[in-house]
């Protein structure tokens, strides 16, 4: 993994990052200019210099020609042909790391058109573990069938590492899937292609929202499952009951540290009813603790 995004950082930091002896705790990689180089390991923040991985106050220093380096490697110098994804404040790379974008937004008739000037880039390295879903799955599917499931964490517990495998398990078994991944997080698709393993019976509809990707599977892919990111808008909870109307499960996520707070919120009013149970996770024993699991009915 860490060798595959190398290949996209300008040559200062490449060289910097081949004296970092393993790559398998990196969360996170941080780029600002002029600020320290950051990577992130289970949630604590280290700097990287000429010696490996060191203290923040010693770390090397991001340059603005690093950071436009690094752009132009991520982007193979094609800004423009990437400019849906940059309006909406990131990058897919191959291999499904996703990478945050900072700079000066332009705005035309009140609506973003593009990020210049760029400044920052957050980088979150993509996992997919197969089996996170293992604990879950019994829930998910009884007597052969999928049960609507809501996957409900703070940020950075998990749950769309869950979600992936899920997917993957449900596909496997021979469920006809399709991800509506409007933040191109679950199948971390690069120019279309899924990156990461979603199942071999499943259809992805990347970067399409909720709203309007949730009509398009109902009526052109016959799903038995949709599954999808991150919850929140009242439209969304409109489609997903479109599709509890048409008979089609749903496996979703969103934001939230309880249940008697996300039952409160405007997409719920509309959407919640197309859930049976909701599974609750936190970070207390690593990333995808399964916490609790209500039934709804």
């Amino acid at each position: 993994m860490g060798g595959m995004l190398l290949q996209f950082l300008a040559p200062n930091l490449r060289n910097l990052f081949r004296h970092v002896p393993a790559w398998d705790k990196i969360e996170e990689i941080q780029l600002r200019v002029n600020q320290p180089l950051v990577i992130k390991e289970l949630q604590r923040l280290y700097g990287i210099n000429v010696g490996g991985v060191c203290r923040l106050s010693e770390s090397y220093r991001v340059t603005a020609e690093d950071i436009a380096r690094t752009v132009e490697m991520m982007t193979q110098n094609s800004w423009y042909a990437l400019e849906d994804e940059i309006r909406a404040g990131y990058l897919t790379l191959a291999g499904g790391h996703r990478v945050g974008i900072s700079g000066k937004v332009v705005l035309e008739d009140g609506l973003i058109k593009t990020i210049k000037y760029i400044n920052g880039l957050h980088i979150r390295l993509a996992r997919e573990i197969k089996g996170a879903a293992d604990r879950v799955m019994p829930q998910i599917v009884r007597a052969g069938q999928i049960i609507s499931t809501l996957i409900v964490s703070p940020p950075g517990c998990g749950k769309t590492t869950l979600l992936r495998d899920i997917c993957r398990q449900l596909s496997q078994q021979g469920f006809n899937a399709v991800v509506i991944d409007e933040r191109s997080e679950i199948a971390a698709c690069h120019r279309g292609i899924p990156q990461l393993d979603v199942g071999p019976s499943t259809y992805v509809l990347d970067g399409c929202p909720k709203a309007q990707g949730i009509p398009i599977a109902l009526r052109g892919m016959a799903p038995q499952v949709i599954i999808t990111d991150e919850i929140g808008h009242p439209n969304d909870g409109l489609a997903l009951a479109d599709a509890a109307r048409a008979g089609v499960q749903v496996i979703a996520s969103c934001h939230g540290t309880a249940w008697e707070h996300v039952k409160q919120r405007a997409w719920m009013q509309q959407g919640g009813a197309a859930f049976k149970q909701v599974v609750l996770l936190s970070r207390r024993s690593g990333p995808g603790t399964i916490e609790q699991v209500l039934k709804l009915d």
